[in-house]
């Protein structure tokens, strides 16, 4: 029921079926409904990514509003410039947006990206986070999990993944929020709530990726589920610096509450070598980053 009232508030699907992604894309479904909730006056903006190839080819389309293929590193520095040219113009209402993979956002975008926030840009950036660069061939990035095999780490990556929502919670924009497909509802209303704000919004979304995480196409939405409820991927808002948890997540204060993470891991590939002690350093880190939301939810500043 409550995915049918939802939906019926949704007046067009601006993503179109028949696009080129893979089976069980986590980014396609996490930008149907990213669009659902933007609705058509909106402008996207796409770095080098995944998400140049499955829009498909020119001069068809699989998006139903202005998408804007570019640059790499120019994510942040793009949408400010259209930004400043609708200003000009004196159009209102119209959606900029960034939509860039984890590779244009934490490692090659972020200086656009940074400088876009601490300009106060007008805009919303998201992140959807397939964990590598899965559209060069599955290379580490550093939103990559500690463990997890990639081309460039095929006995795992070493270091830890970047938390770049708390980068971004730290320039001091009035909206920082996490998400994942998997919670639709959760993801379509951070989206609505993003786009009645003034200056610039910060979205990271997991995306799960069947063929570069190595696990069947099916297994998409289950796949993100046991990445918020084991804690690897915690869902909240940062608006005005405020910290708060969002529903599936905050229940997971009490670690009792959470799964092992090796109901995440043994079901992708890419953590098939992962060792047992490196598991126990994983479960570590994800304690400890909890230990952290926990106080930032009872009142402790983010920054």
């Amino acid at each position: 029921m409550a995915y049918k009232a939802l939906y019926s508030e949704v007046p067009e699907e601006l993503w179109l079926p028949g696009n080129s992604s893979c089976q069980g894309c986590g980014s396609t479904l996490s930008i149907r409904w990213v669009l659902k909730a933007l609705g058509k006056k909106t402008v996207m903006v796409v770095p080098a990514s995944c998400a140049n190839v499955y829009v498909g080819w020119w001069p068809k389309s699989s998006a139903g509003v202005t998408y804007l293929d570019m640059a790499f590193a120019a994510g942040g520095s793009v949408a400010s410039g259209i930004v400043a040219a609708l200003e000009y113009l004196g159009r209102k209402n119209v959606n900029v947006v960034t939509w860039a993979g984890d590779g244009g956002t934490t490692d090659i975008g972020i200086q656009a990206l940074s400088g876009a926030a601490e300009r106060g840009t007008n805009f919303i950036y998201i992140c959807y986070d397939n964990e590598a660069y899965m559209n060069t061939g599955t290379q580490r990035s550093s939103s990559t999990p500690m463990g997890a095999w990639t081309t460039t780490t095929p006995f795992g990556k070493k270091q830890q993944k970047k938390n770049v929502p708390m980068i971004m919670a730290a320039h001091n924009i009035p909206y920082v929020a996490t998400a994942c497909p998997s919670y639709s509802k959760d993801l379509y209303e951070k989206m609505k709530k993003a786009k009645g704000i003034e200056g610039t919004k910060y979205v990271h979304i997991l995306a799960p990726c069947p063929p570069g995480w190595r696990f069947d196409t099916e297994l998409t939405v289950e796949i993100g589920k046991l990445a918020v409820e084991t804690g690897m991927w915690v869902l909240y808002e940062v608006e005005n610096g405020v910290f708060r948890l969002s529903s599936p997540s905050k229940r997971l204060m009490d670690s009792s509450k959470r799964k092992p993470i090796e109901e995440y891991i043994r079901l992708q590939g890419r953590f098939k070598d992962i060792k047992g002690e490196e598991i126990r350093e994983l479960q570590r880190w994800v304690d400890e980053q909890w230990e952290r939301y926990t106080k930032f939810e009872e009142g402790c500043p983010v920054y």
